[in-house]
């Protein structure tokens, strides 16, 4: 089980992660080359409008000094304003939020639902026919880039069966389940592979223990044996496996959004890097960070959940 202290020191970490992120993101995004307000004005730019934009904005201050008033900012709650879009950063984040954690819970849903099964299957008939296949057909999925997947997905099941919106978000809970089904699939196809074959090999493991040979002797059958018996104690490195997957997804969306067309954070933070938009891109980065430790935070919390044995103080 994990104590208190244990939670607290990792929400802590949460903030010296976060602060990390501000100093590395801030000072990258002014090495892109361009000037956000003359991307902004356009034909419009000229020297007056520019530098009336730098003040507006602080960026006619040395770089320090735009950083510190960042942090002040950002310790009152305040991300900015977005130089673009002409709104507070937080008000943006709020708005794409939803897609992006839509997204991101649907594809591992949908993962653990495929993985269980087909690792079930392998494990239940070690070296037979359906193992090999278990083994195998999973790893082509592994082997294609996530925006191809995306791509094939939509001709085949939303343009020619005509099952699935082509793109977008939907409205309501089933609006929602419908629209980002595909886009959840891209993402299973990618991780059930690595599930499969971290749970495959924790359950032959684990069949090999004692207690296995002794539910054998009472007659259960293999895939109650497997199924009942040995599928927790297996899982529990695979949670870890999931965790690591999961964090590698938040990153991972802004591929799948722009494929998809999804109004979520990936395809916002694609938008504010072409648009020179430091405020939205500093705000991005704090979200994808935050929620890249809150994600470790609960595969920690599922770890001990699953395995009493484990104490993490």
């Amino acid at each position: 089980m994990l104590s208190p202290a244990y939670v607290g020191r990792r929400l802590a970490a949460l903030v010296v992660v976060a602060v990390g992120v501000t100093i590395v993101v801030f000072f990258l995004i002014h090495l892109v080359p361009g000037d956000p307000a003359r991307t902004l004005l356009g034909n419009r730019a000229t020297d007056k409008a520019v530098a009336t934009i730098h003040h507006e904005y602080g960026l006619d201050r040395p770089l320090s000094s735009q950083y510190w008033l960042f942090i002040d900012r950002l310790a009152h709650g305040n991300l900015g304003d977005s130089l673009f879009y002409r709104v507070p950063t937080t008000q943006l984040i709020s708005e794409r939020f939803g897609a992006t954690l839509w997204l991101i819970l649907y594809g591992t849903v949908l993962a653990v639902v495929l993985s269980v099964p087909l690792a079930l299957i392998a494990a239940s008939r070690r070296g037979g026919l359906r193992d090999q296949i278990v083994r195998v057909v999973p790893l082509v999925g592994l082997g294609m880039p996530s925006f191809w997947v995306g791509i094939i997905l939509v001709l085949l099941l939303a343009v020619k069966a005509r099952l699935f919106p082509v793109g977008g978000y939907g409205s309501g809970v089933g609006g929602h389940l419908s629209a980002m089904f595909l886009p959840a699939l891209t993402v299973a196809v990618a991780m059930t592979p690595i599930l499969v074959r971290s749970l495959r090999a924790s359950l032959l493991d684990v069949l090999e223990a004692d207690y296995i040979t002794a539910a054998r002797s009472k007659g259960l059958s293999e895939w109650r044996v497997v199924s009942a018996h040995a599928l927790r104690n297996a899982a529990v490195s695979t949670v870890t496996v999931l965790g690591v997957n999961v964090a590698f997804l938040i990153g991972n969306t802004i591929v799948i959004e722009k494929v998809f067309a999804l109004p979520g954070l990936g395809s916002l933070m694609i938008e504010a890097i072409f648009n020179r938009d430091f405020a939205v891109v500093q705000g991005l980065a704090l979200v994808f960070a935050a929620l890249v430790v809150l994600a470790n935070l609960l595969t920690d919390l599922t770890y001990a959940a699953l395995d009493p044995r484990v104490r993490l103080g």
